[in-house]
């Protein structure tokens, strides 16, 4: 008698199931891994097309203190470099009197003054120390939420950290498209409006750029 069972799949369905779960894996990763950024990016993106429509007034606050006598010292001393830092002793002291960081920061030495740049995401900030007198000048400028949001998104002043989050975001966001184009691919013959939606989205920017920008 003859043995009966379900028939296995052929090899070529097999392969296609198998390739479809793994470009529904990844994609399903990278859309979870990229989803917050993503928003925040289309956000700001919104929020940089129309940044002269937006409008901020740019806090501005000072601030000043007077290093003691032996810190002084430390700034009459030449440094080996004219973008050398300022001494630690110094830099904690006006950490912990004007309650900005400027350790590590390269400074601008000249005969009579020290100056720090501290650019910052949504704003600015600068110090300058008198060599002579000790006397601290400082200044902080904060232009509100939305142009920090705006530089996350450029990247502007944001440090390390964030400058690797944005390629492992831009990795991520890759992943995100490719797989789901080659999902599109798979899917592409039950759905006849794919390829002519596909073909329309990279149109409209490409004639927009060649026609209407100057």
């Amino acid at each position: 008698m003859p043995k009966t069972g379900t028939p296995s799949r052929p090899p070529r369905r097999r392969w296609r199931g198998w390739w479809l779960k793994q470009l529904h894996t990844w994609h399903w990763i990278s859309a979870a891994i990229s989803l917050s950024a993503m928003l925040l990016f289309a956000v700001t993106g919104i929020t940089l097309n129309h940044a002269a429509a937006i409008g901020a007034t740019p806090r501005v606050s000072e601030r000043s203190a007077t290093l003691p006598p032996g810190e002084r010292l430390l700034l009459r001393a030449e440094p080996d470099a004219r973008a050398d830092p300022l001494p630690l002793a110094v830099a904690e002291r006006l950490r912990g009197t004007i309650g900005l960081d400027v350790r590590g920061r390269a400074a601008e030495w000249s005969d009579t003054e020290v100056y720090v740049a501290l650019p910052r995401a949504g704003g600015d900030a600068w110090v300058s120390v008198d060599r002579a007198t000790g006397r601290v000048t400082a200044e902080v400028t904060d232009r509100g939420w939305i142009a920090w949001l705006n530089d996350l998104h450029k990247g502007r002043n944001t440090g390390d950290a964030w400058f690797w989050f944005i390629d492992l975001f831009a990795g991520a966001c890759i992943v995100f498209t490719l797989t789901g184009l080659l999902l599109l691919q798979l899917h592409a013959r039950h759905r006849p409006l794919t390829w002519p939606l596909v073909a329309l989205g990279m149109l409209v920017p490409a004639l927009l750029a060649l026609f209407f920008l100057h």
